[in-house]
C-alpha cells in the first residue's frame, strides 16, 4: 500500500471500474477526493469517528465549492463547443489540468489533516466510505463497492 494519499489515489483510480464508479459517485453528489481519502484511511486502519468525518468534510467542502467545482463546471460547459474549436479545446485541456491540480492539492490537505491519526487500530473501510459518501451512499451503493474492493487491493 502506498504511504501517501496521492500515490494511493493514482493506484486505486487505475484499477478496473474505479474511474466509472468515481464518476457515478460524483454525479450522485459525493466528493470523490473525500472518498479516496476515506479509502486510504480505511486501508491504513485508522479509526473512523464522527469527529474525523466532520473534520475532513469541513476541510474539503470550501475547496470543492470555490476551487474545484468552478473549474469542473467551466470545463464541462466547453465540452460541445471545444469539439469544433481547436483553440477552445486546448484551453479546455488546460482547465482540466488545473482541475486535476486542484484535486491533488485537496488530497494533500486531507492527508496533512489525517497524518497524525493512529493507524492499525480498526478495519473501518466501509465506515469511512459510507460516512464520506453522505447522500450518495444509497444511490451509489454499487460504485462504493467497486471503490471498496479496489482500495482493499491497493
Amino acid at each position: 500500500m502506498p504511504p501517501d494519499l496521492w500515490s494511493f489515489t493514482i493506484r486505486v483510480y487505475a484499477r478496473p471500474g474505479v474511474e466509472q464508479a468515481c464518476l457515478q459517485l460524483q454525479q450522485a453528489g459525493a466528493d470523490v477526493c473525500l472518498l479516496l481519502c476515506g479509502a486510504w484511511l480505511g486501508q491504513r486502519e485508522a479509526s473512523c469517528t464522527v469527529e474525523r468525518l466532520q473534520q475532513l468534510t469541513a476541510l474539503a467542502q470550501p475547496w470543492q465549492s470555490t476551487v474545484i467545482m468552478p473549474l469542473r463546471q467551466l470545463r464541462q460547459s466547453w465540452r460541445a463547443t471545444a469539439t469544433m474549436d481547436s483553440a477552445l479545446a486546448k484551453l479546455r485541456e488546460q482547465v482540466k489540468g488545473l482541475e486535476l491540480e486542484a484535486e491533488q492539492q485537496l488530497l494533500l490537505r486531507l492527508e496533512a489533516a489525517a497524518q497524525a491519526w493512529p493507524t492499525g487500530e480498526a478495519k473501518d473501510l466501509p465506515a469511512w466510505l459510507n460516512g464520506l459518501a453522505a447522500q450518495a451512499a444509497e444511490q451509489g451503493r454499487d460504485a462504493l463497492q467497486v471503490l471498496r474492493v479496489a482500495a482493499s487491493q491497493a
